[in-house]
């Protein structure tokens, strides 16, 4: 299927919708949000790579519903800016953050990553991205530009889970990208582009199994409230986003599609 259908804008904008609160639920086992591919056990991760702690200011690119960074402000104490160019997105996490009066610590702006960040340079005590680098263009000009804004021994964490290790056709690359505009990558790719952009890699962690794993749960919750989601999403919407799902689950389990987890940091000064 080569059509594109809609998952951000349904996500976000139905966020409150009980139908996908459900899912969320189901799929990941706790409701943050979530339209990536981590896991539970991954997001608690995150903070402690990132060594997050309540005087960090952190910047999530990618932020989504907001909900992730709001529970890292709560986890941690820190401050955290989530960044988004999706407007549905960008309000309801700003409105999450005022119904739990963190608005204080968690704020949430429209921003195209893709551009030169609109931060002074050594901003942040971390950044990370959740499956987003993948959606914006320009991945080198974007990594100079993180590591611009970070401070000196920052880290940054993101995963890519378009990674290209056997061989995809057509019909699958078109269906994976169904849902926006994707970047897929070679191995080793990431890796070269962090050293140009001048970071210092910590650790690469395969992540395939989480994705398989997650797509799998996700495409299975939405099977079973069909009719409710076809009502919002419409009949190819819905089905188009299943063959999404579908292929994901396929790609991961057979390993041509991997997705990795890299941990990052800029040097720091002498």
């Amino acid at each position: 299927m080569s059509a594109k259908v809609d998952l951000y804008n349904n996500a976000y904008g139905n966020y409150a919708a009980e139908v996908y609160r459900e899912i969320r639920v189901e799929t990941y086992g706790q409701d943050l949000g979530q339209t990536s591919w981590v896991t539970s056990t991954e997001s608690a991760e995150i903070m402690r790579s990132l060594e997050i702690a309540g005087t960090s200011y952190v910047l999530e690119i990618g932020c989504g519903s907001g909900r992730y960074a709001i529970h890292v402000a709560e986890k941690t104490g820190c401050r955290v800016l989530g960044i988004d160019t999706n407007a549905p997105g960008i309000h309801n996490a700003n409105q999450l953050a005022a119904a739990q009066n963190l608005s204080g610590r968690a704020r949430f702006e429209i921003c195209d990553a893709s551009k030169q960040l609109p931060f002074p340079d050594s901003s942040f005590d971390s950044v990370f991205s959740n499956d987003v680098l993948c959606h914006i263009p320009g991945r080198q000009a974007l990594l100079h530009e993180l590591f611009r804004v970070l401070k000196p021994n920052a880290r940054l964490l993101f995963s890519d889970a378009l990674i290209i290790a056997g061989i995809v056709s057509h019909e699958e690359i078109a269906a994976r990208s169904a849902v926006g505009y994707y970047l897929f990558s070679p191995p080793g790719e990431n890796e070269r582009l962090l050293e140009t952009a001048g970071f210092r890699l910590l650790n690469v962690c395969d992540a395939t199994a989480n994705a398989q794993r997650i797509a799998g749960r996700w495409r299975e919750a939405r099977s079973k409230r069909a009719a409710a989601l076809i009502a919002i999403e419409g009949q190819e919407n819905f089905e188009g986003l299943q063959c999404f799902l579908a292929t994901i689950q396929t790609l991961n389990q057979e390993r041509r599609l991997l997705r990795s987890v890299y941990l990052t940091q800029k040097p720091g000064t002498n």
